[in-house]
Parts: C-alpha cells; structure tokens; sequence
C-alpha cells in the first residue's frame, strides 16, 4: 500500500512538473485571444447577492459571467460576440439582469455596414428563464419600480421619421407595447413614469409624451410640428424639462422653447416661448438646443441655454432689366459715336463699339471670383489660429445660461460674452462665473494661468465680482462650493481660503494649522501649487484636506479647532490619498457614516484600505482603523447600493486583478472573479524588488525592479529601463497582456526572460534632460548591485517625455546596449515654437509652466534650451536606436523625430525610424500595434540577448519590397 502511496505521489510531482515544464513566455501571437475581464464592466446587484462582469479579447469573442456571490455553483456565462466594452445592468429590485450581445468576431468587415445587429439578452435572476431582442440600440430598466424594460429600436433605412421603435416591455406579465418614432426618453428615479418625444414622418404626431406606467396612461403634454429633445429629469424625479425647437427658414437655427412638467399625477406644463417675449427676451437670440435644460431644485425657475441667431444666407434676387431703357441708351450711346470726329479708321470704330460694349448693364454679382481657401494668423489672436480651428465647432455651439422664473413669467440672462463660464452651484441659490478673455493671450504664451471670478445670483441674476486676476497655478486653487450652495473654498498664496458668499467674507482656514498645505514635491514651474482638498463634508460644516501625508479635518466653526485624523501619514511613510465614494447618491462627504480611505506606503509601495469613523457630536474621530495594508495594488472598494455586502480589488504585477467580496470590516475576504483565465499556462515574473538610489543632486528616490519570470538567484539578466517622471508606485500593477499604442507591456517582456527596471525621475528648472541623467544614470547603478542586472545588457525605453529623455540619456552616457524612443522631443529650441497640433495650441505654455520645465522662452534661456536638446549632442551617440514617429502626431510635431533621425543618419550612426502613416501620438490600429510590439521586442531580443537581427533591422526594407514584407508578418 506504501509503494502505491509513493508511485501514485511520485505520478502526481512528474504531472506537476511536466505542467510547469509546458508553461512558456506569452508571445504576442498568443494576445488576439487572451481574455481579461474589462474593469467597467463588474457590476453588482443592488441587494449585493449578484455579480456580473464581461470578459473580452483582442481578437476573439467575448462572454458574460453572471454568479450568485458565495454560491460558485451559480456561475454561469453567457456568450456576447466581440466587443471591448461589454453592457451589463442589473435591475434596482435586483431580479433581472440584461446584457448585450454583439455580432461574432471576424476579420472581415460587413459590407455597407450591413452586418449582424446588437442583441439584447434579458435574464431572470436565479432561474434559466431568458429572452432574446433583436437589433438593440440602448436599452434601460424604469428605476426603482422595475416593472418595465424600454429598449430602442433603431430602423433600417433612410425613412423621413427621425424617430425609431421603442419597445416597452412589461417584466410582470411580458407583454410588450411599441412606441414609434422616439426620440428621445426617460423614466424618473422611482420608474414610475416615462417621459418620451416623438418624431414621425411629416411631422405628424410630433410631441412629449408623459406616460404613467402603473395606470397604463398615456398624457400628451404638448404636441406641434416641431422637434422635442433634451428630456432632463430632477434628481428626484419629480418633474423634467424639455426643448422643443420649430424651424424659421429665416435662420440658420430653430427657435427654442422651453417644457418643463411637474406634478406628475395630473400634470403642469410650463412652456417658455421666446419668440413670444419680445419685451423680456433679445430677440437676436434664441433658446440653444446645444445645453440641456433643467428644472431649480425648489421647482420655481427653468434653466437653459441661449445663443445668437444666425440669418440664413439668401440668394440676392437678380436685378430686372428694363429693355425699353437699355435700347435707348445704347442709341444715344451710337449717336455720339457718328458724331465723333476723331474715329479714322475702321480700327477706331471698333474700338469705340467695344467700349459701349463693356458699359452694358451686368447682371453678375459684383464678385463672382472664387474665394481663397486660407487662415489668418496675427499676432494679437488670443488663441492661436490652429486652436480655433480645433474648438470650431464647440464655439459654434456654444451656449449661455439663462433663466425662467415660472411666477413672475420673467427671462433672466445668467451669462454673456463678457464672462464666458458659469457653474450653476449645488442648491441652484448661485452660481459661480468666471472669465480668462483678459488673460488668454497670456496664458497661452507663458502657461501661467489667472482668471476674474464673479458671483451670479440664481434669483435676480445680478452679478457680483468675486476676484479679480486670481492666479490659478493649478486646478485645486480654484473656488469649489459647498454642498449647500452657500461657500466657496479656494486656495492663494499657499493658504486655503473659505468664501461665504451671503456675507461676501473670506477667512483664512490653514493659518494656525502647523503644515504646509502647498505641494511642495511639484516641480514645475508655478507658484505654490496646492494638494487638491478631499473635499467638502455633506453638512457643508468641514472641509477635508490634505497635506500630502495626512488627512485634515477643518471645521468652519472659528472655535473649533483642526484635527489631523490621520496623525502617522509623515511619520511612517503613508501617504492617506483619496476617500472610496460608495454611495453614489452621496453628496460631499457624509462624516455620519463610516468612511474608507486608499493608503499608500511611500517607501514600501504596499497599499490599502482604513476606515475612519464618526464622532456622536459631528464630524470624524482622530485615528484610523487600518482595515487592508498588503504588499499589492488594493485601489478600488465598492458596495451594493442597498446592502452591507463590500468588494474590493487586489493585483500584483504577476498576479491578475481579482475582485473580493467581504463586508463592512474588510475581513475573510473571498474571491469572486475569474479574470485572465489562461494566466495559469504562462510564464510570469518571479516577483519584485525594490532598488533605494540618491540622485546626483542629493534626492533619496526609488526603482522597482521586476525580476523575469524563471528567475535564478545569482544569474544576470537582460534588462530593459523604462521611465516617465515618477512610476515606482507601479510596483505592484498587473499589465494585462496587450498591444499598447507605444508597443510596450513590462508583462509580456519579464515573460520572455527580460528583467524590467522602472526608476523615479524628478526635476531641476532648467535641466529636464539632465535630471533625467541625474536620476536614471544612479537608478541603474544602484539595481546592477543588486545582481539581477547584466551590465553589459542594458537597454532603455520611453515614449513620448519618455522619449525625450531615452534620445537626451544616450547623448550623456555609453552605459546603455540599445535605446528605443517613441515620439521623442529632440529640439527643446524648435519645439518650443510648434504647435501642439491636437489641443491646437501652442507649446510655449508647455514649456514655459507645465512638463517643460523652463525659465522664459529660448531667446531669453538659450543655453538652458541647447544644453538640454538631443539634437545638440548628436555626436556623442554611440547607441544603436529604433525611434517610433508618426507623421499624424499631434503632441510632439513628427519634425521632432525627423530631425534626430537625419542628424544621426548624417553621422551614420545606426538609426531606425518606424513611421506609421496617419497616426497620432500612439498607435490606435491594432495592426499597427501588433507590428510594432514584435519589432520593438525583436530589436531588443537582438541587442540585448544576441538573437539573430532581422531583415528589416540589419538592411532596412526598399519601398519597392513593402508590402511584401507587411503581409508575411502580419497576424
């Protein structure tokens, strides 16, 4: 019986073994068909006992998982076709689920975009109970009631209607009633109506339709030849606003009116019609189509949105001719000729003839010329030319806030030109409006940012300047109200500031606190940039900031005093970073109730979860209760909607996200996702390591070395260094497997025997290449030491700023075997006066008060500039290079690639350039992706582990042999 026991173990370990021995790195042919779960697509039912999550591929169908939580027997999957963002909804009463299907994956395109329609599956929770729709556009449960599904039918064809079906179907007794021609719908919160507008052929029929779903009744609120858009429901549901826009041929617009509905049982319609209001509303405007329109929580005004109207642009009717007139003067005109004594000759009389010619009446325009397709640029535009361009269309659509009061009958404008944004404030009692048109020319050239300030009351519409030029370094020194409408907390000067805007006093909050709240690791060029406060508290009686480390609780009460809730954050290295929102209803922070905080180790990379609770008397007790602090990547808690049922996620960077369901403490955790079913038949990373380095200027940084999968302890290994400012904190991020648009997945290179390097990198004004040597050049240094690095086969990469500072590091240093550059910044100089072709702005404010990291322009920092160029160290180069540059970039100009290339081309030093035409930034087509993550790798596999290099690397491909070349590597 022994021998059995130990021939059926000794079975059992070569199994095993054999398994392990079948394992093999993930190559990118093995990605089209990897599946992982798309992280937005996890869902849970409001009662907590359901989840559901989609799993997607690449290059292959996806599927649904639907599980009762704690019941792994419960597991069931539903097949979906292809798609890389599944829908998934779960019901509010939590028994019914509805997903979408998609048509099955294939690499050949429908025809005409006639191929196969979305599917809608509908399932009943807990039973086998299924129905199928076909050709589904949206689709949505009626809220809390969950009696009813609508589903949009979208019609085939071009018919005049601009409406499709509606299918309204019953989940009680699943009898479905057709609504035709919608345009648009709604249910309220508690889903006990439905709001819908339709548009038929003709126009006949048109209107907004108030249906009660329980009484099966149907109101017609309003009905016209006009179109019905823009259904905008209360946050509680009990009335909704609505546009209805009626054609003027005289205009390029249609005239708006604005419906809004309330009382609901036996409806109210207001309708505002402008058109009408002749004394109240500038008739040169109209009602805008282009802003939703919404209801003030007290039901007392409507707001909308307003523009101007364009005319529309007439034929000019051509001019009648009176012939009688014509032959008249042409008569005089040939009497005077006869009479003219200075015609000699037949010459003269032709001459004179076709001078009376050229004097008929034309019935032409004056200018019938074409007119040049051109652009002006000058030099007082306060926006560039390329960045109008690029805001064209939201300029033309643009619209004002304006305001209906229903009482009084009365149109107030909220908004002009002369101050060009307003937020209408929580509790619709003010609104705060700002304006930079002052500032723009400036801020567009320097980067530094101010802007005037004004408070707009929601109630007469008077406007009130708050602040005049308030310098705005970033986004978190800008006003922010309160829950309740009524405060304001800004930042200046390296203080926050609260601003009640009733008594229009301001008072200092942060002067008597003994920390700075200004981020002093910010190494930009701004002045004192503040940490962005965690926010308001619900009450509006405290505000929660941050000082990097800690948690601030800060009452408004001038007696009350300010608590640090935290107390260990700089003492011990943890940084309290941001609160898990749970409730998505929640508004501010509910300091009645538990909150739960992301804790993050500075030094360790561990994260984690504490929860602080409330005191009996307001506001939050001092000292956290550590809940979750691992050695992972713990960043997103979540909790059913109407049950103390909590899910969380945990990755490693060798261990797939998987999402765990606990309960209030976080405890005994269990998990309930599959995500990356195949990771099991691949190779992963042995693990990480943390590498300690000082820069050559005296700041204590951090690497994270991610060691090969298969890793040997006191072996070398081939390693590639990738950096962008600071990514350490990446330590324990899991790389899904994938085609990323710069050709890089740390995963799949540790898969395939590659140790990755990933260092911290910060900033000197005026050095951002040379602190990237500073930091980079120690970094390595320090993980050689720690024995898992071949020094002698090093090999570097970044893309973009990355890119930048892979093209500077290779013209300071030998140190590197290989250097792979997506779109580099090569000339600080020329870069400087480009365009930022996909914002259309320009990159002097870039450089100027953002990632640059300049003093000045060029003209007044020249040698700062060139000492920081690539360009300008060419000849030091002695890197073998591939530089990835498309000629669509609109962030680093392709000129930027073409440059470094031809400068190390003229020197003949070994320079490839990959240029994907039509592409942007990265590289969006997955054909693209494919190739140039296989190439990336091949070249490193070439210079950093001595495969054979291929064709195209060692000879570079002739125009002629291209296409032949792309179709045998494609896959």
């Amino acid at each position: 019986m022994r021998k059995q026991i130990l021939f059926l173990s000794f079975l059992l370990f070569i199994g095993s073994f054999a398994l392990a021995q079948e394992k093999k790195g993930i190559t990118w042919q093995d990605i089209p068909t990897w599946k992982y779960m798309q992280g937005n697509s996890f869902k849970i039912s409001p009662d907590g006992e359901w989840v559901a999550y989609g799993m997607v591929a690449v290059e292959d169908n996806g599927e649904v998982t639907l599980q009762k939580v704690g019941d792994p027997e419960s597991k069931k999957t539903f097949k979906i076709g292809h798609t890389n963002f599944p829908s998934i909804t779960f019901s509010d009463d939590s028994k019914w689920i509805a997903f979408k299907e998609y048509p099955e994956f294939t690499k050949k395109k429908p025809e005409n975009g006639k191929g196969p329609k979305d599917k809608l599956i509908l399932v009943k929770l807990g039973t086998d109970e299924k129905e199928t729709f076909e050709n589904v556009s949206s689709y949505s449960f009626n809220g809390e009631t969950s009696s009813h599904l609508a589903i949009n039918l979208p019609k085939d064809g071009n018919g005049k209607a601009k409406g499709s079906d509606l299918l309204l179907y019953d989940l009680n007794t699943e009898k479905a009633q057709l609504l035709g021609n919608v345009t648009d719908f709604g249910f309220n919160k508690a889903g006990t109506h439905l709001a819908y507008a339709v548009d038929g052929a003709n126009e006949y029929g048109n209107g907004l339709y108030l249906m009660n779903l329980a009484a099966k009744s149907t109101t017609v609120l309003d009905s016209d030849k006009a179109t019905y858009r823009s259904l905008n429901w209360t946050e509680k549901g009990d009335a909704f606003a609505a546009l209805k826009m009626v054609e003027d041929k005289k205009y390029k617009q249609d005239h708006g009116k604005v419906i809004g509905v309330k009382n609901l049982s036996n409806p109210t319609v207001t309708i505002y019609d402008a058109l009408q209001d002749s004394t109240g509303f500038d008739q040169t405007y109209t009602i805008s189509p282009n802003r939703r329109p919404m209801w003030s929580e007290d039901l007392t005004r409507l707001f909308y949105g307003i523009h101007p109207l364009v005319a529309e642009k007439k034929e000019e009717p051509k001019k009648e001719v009176n012939e009688d007139s014509v032959k008249m003067a042409e008569a005089a005109a040939m009497k005077k000729i006869m009479a003219d004594t200075t015609i000699k000759s037949i010459s003269d009389l032709q001459k004179a003839i076709a001078k009376l010619d050229s004097g008929k009446v034309d019935n032409k325009k004056d200018n019938d010329a074409d007119k040049p397709d051109m652009t002006i640029w000058h030099w007082n535009d306060s926006r560039l030319q390329s960045r109008q361009q690029v805001m064209e269309n939201q300029d033309k659509n643009y619209s004002f806030w304006a305001m209906y009061d229903v009482a009084s009958g009365k149109h107030i404008a909220l908004q002009d030109s002369s101050m060009l944004s307003l937020n209408i404030l929580p509790k619709h009692r003010y609104a705060l409006g700002s304006d930079i048109q002052e500032y723009e020319l400036d801020i567009n050239l320097d980067g530094q940012r101010y802007s005037d300030f004004y408070i707009v009351d929601l109630q007469t519409g008077e406007r009130k300047e708050l602040f005049n030029k308030f310098y705005l370094p970033g986004y978190a020194s800008s006003p922010r109200a309160s829950e309740d409408g009524t405060k304001l907390l800004y930042a200046e000067d390296g203080h926050f500031y609260v601003y009640d805007i009733a008594s229009g006093q301001s008072r200092n909050i942060t002067e008597n606190i003994p920390v700075t709240f200004v981020d002093v690791e910010d190494d930009h060029n701004v002045e004192k940039p503040m940490i962005p406060a965690l926010g308001w508290s619900s009450d509006s009686k405290y505000v929660l900031l941050r000082d990097g480390w800690d948690i601030w609780q800060v009452p408004l009460d001038e007696k009350s005093e300010a608590m640090n809730l935290t107390g260990n954050g700089k003492t011990d290295g943890i940084r309290y970073q941001y609160r898990f929102g749970l409730d998505p209803e929640e508004k501010g922070i509910d300091l009645t109730r538990d909150v739960y905080v992301r804790t993050y180790g500075e030094w360790t990379k561990k994260s984690g979860i504490v929860k602080l609770s409330p005191k009996k008397k307001g506001g939050l007790e001092a000292g956290p209760e550590s809940l979750i602090w691992e050695d992972a990547n713990i960043s997103q808690l979540m909790k059913a909607e109407g049950a103390e049922v909590y899910f969380y996620n945990k990755e490693m960077f060798n261990y797939p996200d998987q999402i765990f369901v606990t309960d209030a403490s976080l405890s005994d955790p269990e998990q309930v996702t599959e995500n990356a079913p195949d990771a099991d038949k691949y190779l992963w990373s042995a693990g990480t390591q943390l590498v300690d380095y000082e820069t050559d200027k005296g700041v204590k940084l951090q690497g994270a070395l991610f060691l090969p999968a298969g890793y040997e302890e006191g072996k070398k290994y081939p390693t590639v260094v990738y950096y962008y400012e600071k990514l350490s904190q990446t330590r324990h991020n899991w790389s899904n497997p994938g085609f990323g648009g710069t050709g890089w997945n740390p995963n799949v290179y540790t898969s395939n025997g590659f140790a990755v390097f990933i260092p911290d990198i910060v900033y000197e004004i005026d050095d951002p290449g040379m602190s990237a040597v500073w930091a980079v050049i120690p970094a390595v240094k320090a993980a050689i030491e720690t024995g898992v690095i071949d020094e002698n086969n090093i090999g570097i990469h970044g893309h973009s700023w990355g890119g930048y500072q892979t093209s500077f590091l290779i013209t300071q240093t030998d140190m590197f075997k290989a250097a792979a550059a997506g779109a580099p910044l090569t000339n600080m100089i020329s870069m400087y006066d480009l365009i930022y072709w996909n914002s259309g702005g320009g990159n002097m404010a870039i450089f100027e008060a953002s990632q640059g990291r300049f003093y000045g322009a060029p003209w007044e920092n020249w040698e700062a500039y060139e000492r920081n160029s690539p360009v300008y160290h060419v000849k030091n180069v002695t890197t073998p290079l591939l530089m990835l540059h498309n000629d669509k970039d609109g962030a680093v100009d392709f000129t930027q690639g073409i440059e470094y290339y031809s400068a190390l081309r003229r020197l003949k030093k070994p320079v490839v350039l990959m240029q994907y035409k039509g592409e942007n930034h990265g590289l969006s087509k997955l054909e693209n992706r494919k190739d140039y993550s296989v190439r990336m790798m091949e070249f490193f596999n070439h210079h950093l582990k001595g495969e054979a290099a291929p064709e195209w690397l060692e000879e570079g491909i002739d125009r002629l042999d291209l296409e032949e070349h792309l179709e045998k590597r494609a896959f």
